[in-house]
């Protein structure tokens, strides 16, 4: 959604939620249309540098990295990716300064970065997560956390042993739409609370993760000895570029879009999970193995 249409859209739910709200005459014809904009007070003040490395610079991990700097006083240093035309392409935006690398593990190193991004494909979450905490790195990591739930505690364990922030990035529960959902559910405004529906309307080949495989992307500018975890397959793009398709390298429909319902649905509510779950689906449209 582009930044226009996101801002429309958002001054439309404000005011149709004002006018739920407010009653029936609000909805007069000759009554002016109320908006109540959220505001967030920010509890810390922006006033420590923050130097910032991206480890993963795709779509989710360029959209993080832009955030951040809208703060004053971050900046970005560093950035890794196995793929160069990404690491050019941070470069263009960010600037011809910054370090950049196919491996993790020399950004960590540096004393210039005090807390790292990580915009990677799922399997790499946890093992990037325990190497940052152990580097003395802040972390905010996008979702899902784990590639696996096995996963968990060694990671957890890093984190209480470190003494540093680490987040996990589902951005929907940080919104301020869900905020005042949660307010106005506890308040007893919205009545009880007996049924809750979501659903996405992924209408486009990339809201179905047939991903745009670059010109170039080939085994010359992509760093695939670095890719896998468990080396087990010879360089193809499209398990690179279009990599939530493979559960080798993904969490599939549960780790990439349910969980923005789910962990939004549990902020509002206070709830902790169900206690059943049932799932069905196939392949419907995108046959493509």
């Amino acid at each position: 959604m582009s930044q226009k249409n996101r801002r429309s859209f958002l001054q439309q739910m404000g005011l149709a939620g004002a006018a739920m709200i407010a009653g029936k005459s609000v909805l007069a014809a000759d009554a002016p249309a109320i908006h109540h904009p959220l505001h967030r007070v920010m509890p810390m003040p922006d006033d420590q540098p923050i130097r910032m490395g991206l480890i993963g610079a795709g779509g989710m991990g360029t959209e993080d990295m832009k955030s951040a700097l809208q703060h004053a006083n971050v900046t970005i240093t560093a950035v890794c990716d196995l793929y160069k035309g990404r690491i050019d392409a941070a470069k263009q935006r960010w600037g011809q300064q910054l370090f950049a690398t196919n491996d993790y593990k020399e950004l960590l190193k540096r004393s210039d970065v005090d807390a790292v991004i990580i915009g990677t494909p799922d399997h790499w979450h946890q093992p990037i997560s325990i190497a940052a905490l152990e580097a003395g790195k802040h972390v905010y990591c996008e979702k899902p956390m784990l590639h696996k739930v096995s996963e968990g505690w060694a990671l957890v364990n890093a984190w209480k042993k470190s003494g540093k922030v680490y987040q996990v990035g589902s951005q929907g529960v940080s919104s301020l739409g869900n905020e005042k959902a949660k307010e106005l559910l506890a308040a007893g405004a919205i009545g009880e609370l007996n049924y809750a529906e979501g659903f996405w309307a992924r209408m486009s080949p990339e809201g179905a993760w047939q991903y745009k495989i670059p010109a170039d992307g080939n085994a010359q500018t992509v760093a695939w000895d670095k890719y896998e975890i468990n080396k087990k397959h010879a360089f193809d793009p499209l398990r690179f570029f279009r990599w939530r398709n493979y559960l080798d390298y993904g969490t599939g429909m549960s780790g990439d879009l349910f969980v923005h319902l789910f962990s939004s649905l549990h902020f509002i509510t206070n709830s902790m999970g169900p206690s059943k779950i049932a799932a069905m689906g196939g392949l419907r449209y995108w046959k493509d193995g």
